[in-house]
């Protein structure tokens, strides 16, 4: 294929982030004395934060509104990843090797940019030409507007870019954005598709085997 462009996803992608957001998810259940668990944890992977808000508030059964409950969300993930950031592994260096060879790269999440802000400081300036963060966009993943709006900012076609994802949700937005989409499963599994496809890492992964996809 002729490679464009590549389009991170970030939690889960770039940085494992998960355990952090399910840590913090936990903290507010003891807090207000809610009730939680690891499948229903799970079952955000990869969502809008609004949208995981409104499931919290009816599963974890506080009397907190979305908005509160992604707040106070942030507050924990923001303070764990100040503290330490769990880059994938083979990530960091992918980016490098993509840099090295003029690849134009975009962060698609829908993370809300003040987490995503922390995270950035750890990598070189210009290692993104564009953000895309949940709350840029009037539709989450699984919607394609996510992948849709970081490929027109960077002026290339979907069909031309190569997407890395870790979860379903994700998988579909970049999917029916048109893009190619490298699949690298962590905490959740991901369902086979046509423009998918899989890979156990990234380890050692390059930008000549991102265009070899």
């Amino acid at each position: 294929m002729t490679l464009a462009a590549v389009l991170w996803d970030m939690d889960g992608t770039l940085v494992d982030t998960e355990p952090y957001w399910i840590a913090t998810e936990y903290a507010m259940a003891e807090k207000y004395g809610g009730t939680w668990s690891d499948e229903h944890a799970l079952n955000l992977v990869g969502n809008a934060l609004l949208e995981s808000g409104v499931y919290i508030r009816v599963h974890m059964g506080i009397d907190l509104t979305p908005q509160e409950i992604v707040d106070e969300l942030l507050d924990g993930v923001v303070e764990r990843v100040r503290e330490s950031v769990p880059w994938r592994p083979g990530a960091r260096e992918l980016l490098a090797d993509l840099r090295a060879n003029d690849v134009p790269c975009a962060l698609v999440t829908m993370s809300w940019q003040r987490f995503v802000a922390p995270i950035l400081e750890h990598l070189p300036a210009d290692t993104f030409a564009t953000l895309v963060t949940g709350d840029r966009v009037e539709f989450g993943k699984p919607h394609p507007e996510p992948y849709l709006t970081a490929a027109a900012e960077l002026g290339v076609a979907p069909e031309d870019c190569v997407a890395i994802e870790d979860s379903n949700t994700g998988a579909k937005s970049g999917e029916a954005a048109g893009c190619l989409v490298l699949c690298v499963p962590n905490h959740v599994p991901i369902l086979e598709g046509e423009r998918r496809v899989f890979r156990d890492t990234l380890v050692g992964m390059t930008a000549a085997d991102l265009a070899s996809l």
